[in-house]
């Protein structure tokens, strides 16, 4: 357990810092008590942290859901009819789990599910362009098409544009690029092994590929000498 103490220290401090505001906007994005996205980090960190096993899992707030459930709270009336909701929700995945009834997930067609990501990305890209050129005239944000404010989503949009911040917009387009330019990035390594029993050294070729947020690794050998 503390056998990575010295690697696992500094880097908790840095998520610790990164989820911090990630748990309090989503939680205030989603119409929901502030609170609450404390205790759904600690929830996800450190609970279904121990429980999964995973060592590449990733739990917490989601910002993606946060349209869902921003118009569930809405929809119920209240946070805590929410709350109750989402507890039954959990009490049916786990009877799912004990009869090994995953498998229904397969009689969902995927097209309705990448539907519901494509529009909660949309979402957020749309609601995201007026901050990356430095238009912030609601700080609190709105993932609603029709806003508090009186205004709209491509009404925002409309109106930055004649406020654009230089500053901002070149960091944003920075930002922008080298997470662009990171998903085709790619790069080898040649290590040279022994083969053992067969006496001949040979060198591995491991080839590493970064497409479209999928890491493809393939390998292959030759001999040297």
């Amino acid at each position: 357990m503390f056998k990575y103490l010295k690697n696992d220290l500094p880097a908790s401090v840095v998520v610790f810092f990164v989820a911090l505001p990630l748990c309090l906007g989503i939680a205030l994005a989603s119409g929901a008590p502030l609170f609450a996205g404390l205790i759904s980090g600690i929830v996800g960190g450190l609970i279904v942290g121990v429980l999964s096993g995973s060592q590449v899992g990733v739990s917490g707030p989601a910002a993606g859901l946060a349209a869902i459930v921003l118009a569930a709270i809405g929809t119920l009336g209240n946070y805590q009819d929410f709350l109750l909701a989402v507890v039954l929700a959990g009490l049916i995945q786990v009877v799912f789990g004990i009869l090994k009834a995953g498998t229904i997930a397969y009689y969902f067609p995927s097209s309705v599910i990448k539907g519901m990501l494509t529009g909660i990305g949309i979402i957020i890209i749309l609601k995201q362009i007026p901050h990356l050129i430095g238009y912030d005239q609601d700080p609190e944000g709105d993932l609603a098409f029709f806003q508090v404010d009186g205004g709209n989503t491509f009404s925002t949009i409309t109106d930055s544009l004649s406020a654009i911040s230089p500053g901002a917009t070149l960091i944003g387009f920075i930002s922008l690029g080298v997470f662009l330019g990171n998903n085709t990035v790619q790069k080898s390594q040649n290590i040279s092994v022994d083969s053992g029993a067969s006496g001949r050294r040979g060198r591995w070729h491991y080839l590493f590929s970064y497409h479209q947020g999928q890491l493809d690794f393939c390998y292959r050998t030759r001999p040297v000498g």
